[in-house]
């Protein structure tokens, strides 16, 4: 069982231990975030009215990661999720929040569409993704540079409908 519970400025010394480098930052976040992550930057998005923090939470109450809903136009993203012990991968915990960010988006968002950005190397959560019913959109990628590297960022889109048929 997984809750999304909101996420406040003072759950920010948590998240920002947990981001151990830059490359850490930019597959969890992206590239707007600068590294090292601070609360600044977090309060920059809690004060954003277009998106919704979460801290995800684990049966006992443990507080096992983080998540965002960014309201776009026509959709709503999914993003900087992540869930941060490693030993809590490969254990379902992806699908389950990823159902729970959706239901949440669904209900609250008048949106028939829901997208997230993975990297192309991200093989573990673009399965999980699939799983869920996301599928690639190839009409968007963007690209990120770290080190010397070029990440390509894929989008992945699902419908409404396809979410509740997977829910039921």
């Amino acid at each position: 069982m997984i809750t999304l519970l909101p996420f406040t400025i003072q759950d920010a010394p948590q998240l920002i231990s947990k981001i151990k480098d830059e490359r850490m930052l930019l597959q969890f976040a992206g590239p707007v975030y600068r590294f090292p992550l601070t609360e600044e930057q977090l309060e920059t998005d809690l004060t954003d009215e277009k998106r919704t923090l979460f801290k995800i939470s684990d049966d006992d109450g443990n507080t096992i990661g983080h998540a965002q809903i960014f309201l776009k136009e026509k959709t709503f993203l999914l993003g900087r999720i992540l869930i941060w012990d490693e030993n809590n991968r490969g254990k379902g915990y992806g699908k389950k929040v990823m159902m729970e960010l959706l239901k949440y988006g669904f209900s609250h968002f008048d949106k028939e569409t829901a997208e997230l950005n993975v990297y192309d190397w991200n093989t573990g959560a673009i399965e999980c993704y699939r799983k869920v019913g996301f599928d690639f959109d190839p009409e968007v990628k963007s690209e990120a540079r770290i080190d010397k590297e070029t990440w390509v960022s894929l989008n992945m889109k699902i419908h409404k409908n396809t979410f509740e048929l997977q829910e039921s």
